[in-house]
């Protein structure tokens, strides 16, 4: 008789066991504002589709470890992205999201796997458009190619006029200078580049460039970036630096380009005080389809023409 409750409490032991649970999803559905420079973590979890949604239509969303993570985006839904795992092991990684008018949302993809317990998830994340009316001064911007002029209705006030008289715009007549090369000297295949005249003024580098699409396909550009390469030497040997350079304003009349369309535009930036002799200034564009495979463009360390203050 003794031996027969043993084994029945013994069992009664293994069921309660089996049953307790090993973990469980805790669901999350939050908000965030649309900010510059800002980055979101989103957590994941295998088995579930986080859902991120945007204030305006999305154009592109490039993941950096796409064998970990996937990103679903379609037309009929053009402000949802959809982002899951693709693997059951714990992983991280980034994303980019770009909408229509050029403002790029950053994302830290974190999915601790299917052995966490009470893990979170985020079931929706809903960005919210900032509500200050304030723009920031260093938010980048972009320069409208089909800008229409004002209406010779317009009334202006000419005592306003004669007192504060408009400042001459560098970058735009920079911009413009580019804009007006009938043919710069093209590199590449596909997407073709050229670099143009650089303008030190106020201790800041004004570069400007053009792009143009040489194949049957549309392209869409990613905002220009500037780095500073060169070799470092460690105890494995010999490898590759490269340190951004801030850029402070770009302009370009688009960045989404039909074949055969020809974009140009500037960048402004702070150049360094001093590099090494193997370091290089370049000036990086990439596809934001093909943001593994960015043209590097060598700029001239030191400007080749020089304007006064403003």
């Amino acid at each position: 008789m003794r031996v027969h409750l043993v084994v029945i409490v013994y069992l009664m032991t293994g069921i309660g066991v089996a049953q307790t649970p090993s973990g469980q999803i805790v669901p999350t559905v939050t908000t965030a504002r649309v900010e510059d420079g800002s980055v979101t973590v989103l957590h994941l979890a295998p088995g579930y589709a986080t859902s991120v949604r945007l204030p305006e239509e999305i154009s592109s969303v490039v993941i950096g470890n796409p064998a970990s993570f996937k990103a679903e985006h379609s037309g009929a839904e053009a402000r949802l992205v959809f982002f899951k795992p693709t693997t059951s092991q714990p992983a991280e990684s980034n994303a980019l999201i770009t909408t229509k008018s050029g403002q790029e949302i950053s994302l830290h993809l974190v999915s601790t796997g299917k052995t966490a317990a009470d893990a979170r998830v985020d079931f929706l994340v809903e960005y919210r458009a900032p509500q200050s009316v304030v723009i920031s001064p260093d938010r980048q911007t972009f320069l409208i190619a089909d800008t229409r002029p004002l209406s010779s209705k317009a009334v202006t006030n000419s005592a306003d006029a004669s007192v504060h008289p408009s400042q001459p715009d560098s970058v735009a007549n920079q911009l413009e200078r580019q804009k007006s090369l009938p043919s710069p000297a093209w590199q590449g295949k596909e997407l073709l580049v050229a670099l143009g005249d650089s303008l030190e003024m106020n201790h800041q580098t004004i570069l400007s460039f053009s792009v143009m699409n040489d194949s049957k396909r549309v392209i869409e550009l990613l905002a220009p970036q500037l780095e500073l390469t060169g070799n470092a030497h460690s105890n494995g040997g010999k490898r590759i630096k490269g340190d951004p350079v801030a850029i402070s304003d770009y302009r370009m009349t688009t960045r989404r380009l039909q074949p055969g369309q020809r974009a140009d535009g500037v960048i402004v930036f702070e150049r360094p005080s001093f590099k090494e002799s193997t370091e290089k200034l370049q000036l990086q564009l990439a596809e934001a389809e093909q943001v593994d495979r960015p043209i590097l463009l060598p700029v001239p360390f030191t400007a080749s023409n020089q304007g006064g203050a403003q």
